[in-house]
């Protein structure tokens, strides 16, 4: 049994020719944890999945699953370690029982009950060819095959692109049934589906990781704030680091603190504008925090 994080990544680095993909990549997932792996397109986000799944190479640095480092894993250490891709490809020509079938020999913990339960649950046809299924019962069968034994670690690499949401729920609930027996690293564009099932959240712009927390942590330090004065405001000196994206309007400042505490920030507010008639502060959806951070990024660079 592992004791330590489930899956790590320590200084790791890739390049594609001169495209430095990875730029020093330190990461730590927890057991247990629903770890939702954020950013833009282009940020390393499959690149990191692939290697920590030994499908590509490193430039430098190393990856670990469950305590063995990813370039020395064996095929039965990957037989706890289930994966599904939006790009994945199926044996198409192939029933969906007879691929369920074709399976089970390679997953020595394969539950043949649990598997009936999942096709059940996602309403799959077994008597037809994967050729035959649509995309989104595609994106279903190959979830039930992850997830039919019991993985120790399950990685999601865009499960949700382009899926109805009819689709995702029941994805979605499939997953969750699962969590707490399984280690879930899901990257994924679709932010609103994330914040409602991920326990944390990494935030990967170019290569690096922006921050690495808790979704209920991230959710706490982030607020829009909005001042209410009698004038056209005029942005002070000595504006914090931590307010990001002011914006200025006949007679309001809007801006997202990424610090938030409720007395410092009001404290800070009272004494930068202290004319100010109403000071709101909002919580804000993950979309937006994201939003936020790599618009205030593209600034900075």
């Amino acid at each position: 049994m592992t004791t330590g994080p489930a899956i790590r990544t320590s200084d790791l680095e890739k390049r594609f020719g001169r495209n430095r993909v990875l730029r020093g990549l330190d990461l730590e997932i927890a057991p247990g944890s629903i770890y939702a792996l954020v950013g833009a397109n282009g940020a390393g986000k499959t690149t990191t999945l692939k290697i920590l799944l030994n499908l590509i190479r490193p430039t430098s640095g190393q990856s670990s699953i469950l305590g063995v480092e990813s370039r020395r894993i064996t095929p039965a250490q990957l037989a706890r370690v289930g994966y599904v891709s939006e790009n994945m490809k199926l044996p198409e020509w192939m029933r969906m029982d007879a691929f369920l079938a074709y399976l089970k020999p390679f997953y020595p913990t394969w539950d043949d009950a649990l598997a009936a339960e999942l096709v059940q649950l996602l309403d799959l046809p077994v008597g037809r060819r994967l050729s035959e299924l649509s995309r989104g019962m595609k994106m279903k069968a190959a979830l039930v095959s992850a997830l039919a034994f019991h993985p120790s670690v399950l990685i999601l690499d865009e499960p949700f692109s382009g899926l109805d949401p009819m689709v995702r729920d029941d994805l979605i609930t499939a997953v969750l049934d699962r969590a707490g027996e399984t280690t879930i690293l899901i990257s994924s564009h679709d932010l609103a589906e994330i914040e409602s099932f991920a326990s944390h959240v990494g935030y990967l712009d170019e290569g690096r990781l922006r921050f690495s927390e808790e979704m209920a942590s991230l959710s706490l330090r982030f607020r829009e704030v909005e001042v209410a004065l009698d004038a056209p405001p005029a942005l002070p000196a000595g504006w914090p680091e931590t307010w990001l994206r002011p914006e200025t309007s006949s007679a309001l400042v809007r801006f997202v603190e990424s610090r938030y505490d409720p007395q410092r920030t009001e404290a800070d507010v009272r004494r930068l504008f202290p004319a100010a008639r109403r000071v709101e502060a909002n919580p804000m959806p993950l979309r937006a925090i994201f939003v936020t951070l790599a618009r205030s990024a593209r600034k900075a660079a």
